[in-house]
C-alpha cells in the first residue's frame, strides 16, 4: 500500500503552463523565471510540456529545450518531469529518450489518443516507453482527452515494471484509484485539484495541480494541514480554491488561457 513516503516526485506538483513570446515562439526566459517562481513558493516538482503546457503545440525539440532550462534552474530544489505524448509508440520512445538526455527527473507518459487502442495495446506502448530510458514513469490517465481509460486491472499489471512508479489520475474514478493504492506501492497523484485533498486522504501521493500556476502554495497548504492533523484546515484550504478550480476549468484546455491572463 501506497505509504506516505512514496512520493517519488515530491508532493506538490505544478502542471506548468508553456509560455510564449507574442509571435508563438518558445519563451525559455519567461519558462525559467516562472520555475522559479512556482518552486521558490511551495512547488516541489514541475511537470513540463502537459496538458496545461499545451503539448501539441511544442515540438519535440522545443520540449528538451524547455526541459534543460528548467532544469538548470531549479537544479535540486525540485523535480522535472516531462511529458511524453503520441498514439505512435516509436515517437514516444523518441519523446522519452529526448527528456532523459535533456536532464528530466522522470517521465509523465500519455496513453495514445484518438485511435482508442485496447487495454493489451495499451499496456504494451506503457511498457514499451518505460523500457526505452532509464527514467521512473508516471502513467497519465486522462481518458476524457484521450478517448481510452487506462482499466483499472492494466495499471495494476503494470505496477510490476520497475521503472513504472505511479499515476496522474484524471479519470475521476475513486474506487478504481482506491484498488490500485491499497494493492500496490505506486504513488497516486491527484491530476484534478478537486480531487487533491480527497485522494491524499485514502493514501495518495500528491497532486500535479494546475490552479498552483496561480496558487503555487495552495497545495503543499492542504497536505501540510492534512499531516498536521488539522483536517478542518486541510477542508478549508482545499475548498478555498474552488472558485479558482472552476475558472480554471471552464475554457477547453484547463487553465492555461486563464493562467496565463492572470500571471501576464
Amino acid at each position: 500500500m501506497t505509504s506516505r513516503t512514496a512520493a517519488p516526485f515530491g508532493r506538490a506538483l505544478c502542471a506548468m503552463i508553456t509560455p510564449f513570446t507574442a509571435d508563438g515562439a518558445l519563451d525559455l526566459d519567461g519558462a525559467c523565471r516562472l520555475a522559479d517562481h512556482l518552486v521558490s513558493r511551495g512547488c516541489d516538482g514541475l511537470v513540463l510540456s502537459g496538458t496545461t503546457g499545451e503539448s501539441p503545440t511544442v515540438s519535440d525539440a522545443e520540449k528538451a529545450a524547455l526541459v534543460r532550462a528548467v532544469a538548470d534552474t531549479v537544479g535540486d530544489r525540485a523535480t522535472v518531469v516531462a511529458g511524453v505524448g503520441s498514439n505512435d509508440t516509436r515517437h514516444a520512445v523518441e519523446q522519452a529518450r529526448g527528456a532523459e538526455k535533456a536532464g528530466a527527473d522522470g517521465l509523465l507518459v500519455l496513453t495514445p489518443s484518438y485511435s482508442l487502442p485496447p487495454q493489451d495495446a495499451v499496456e504494451a506502448h506503457f511498457r514499451t516507453v518505460a523500457d526505452s530510458s532509464g527514467l521512473p514513469v508516471l502513467l497519465y490517465d486522462i481518458p476524457g482527452r484521450t478517448g481510452t481509460r487506462i482499466a483499472t486491472e492494466t495499471v495494476l499489471r503494470l505496477a510490476d515494471h520497475p521503472r513504472v512508479v505511479g499515476v496522474k489520475d484524471c479519470a475521476y474514478d475513486m474506487l478504481g484509484s482506491q484498488k490500485v493504492i491499497s494493492r500496490t506501492e505506486l504513488a497516486y497523484y491527484a491530476g484534478c485539484d478537486e480531487f487533491n485533498l480527497a485522494l491524499y486522504a485514502v493514501g495518495g501521493a500528491g497532486c500535479v495541480s494546475t490552479v498552483a500556476n496561480v496558487l503555487p502554495g495552495r497545495p503543499r497548504e492542504i497536505f501540510d494541514a492534512f499531516d498536521a492533523g488539522d483536517t478542518e484546515g486541510a477542508r478549508r484550504a482545499q475548498l478555498a480554491a474552488t472558485p479558482l478550480i472552476e475558472a480554471m476549468m471552464a475554457s477547453g484546455l484547463p487553465g492555461a488561457v486563464t493562467a496565463k491572463a492572470v500571471l501576464g
